[in-house]
């Protein structure tokens, strides 16, 4: 395997794991995977030098850890009840 193919299967894996984590029913969760791919997202832009891309993936992350602190950090607030 050569360093193209794994570079994209970083990107693509990273695509998996956001769409992935529209599919969970737990907000707590939804952020948690989401914010794994995005992070990986921002490895592989950054590797592919798509630095505006590496930003916005940066700032999920930086926005799904502050909405899960705060969850976090009041567990008397419930998640929203599902439909």
């Amino acid at each position: 395997m050569d360093t193209q193919m794994i570079v994209e299967m970083i990107g693509y894996f990273a695509s998996f794991l956001i769409l992935v984590s529209f599919l969970m029913t737990s907000v707590v969760k939804l952020r948690i995977v989401n914010s794994a791919g995005a992070l990986i997202f921002a490895v592989y832009a950054l590797i592919i030098r798509s630095y505006p891309t590496a930003v916005m993936n940066l700032c999920l992350v930086g926005i799904n850890m502050y909405y899960l602190y705060k969850l976090m950090k009041n567990p008397s607030v419930k998640e929203p009840e599902k439909i």
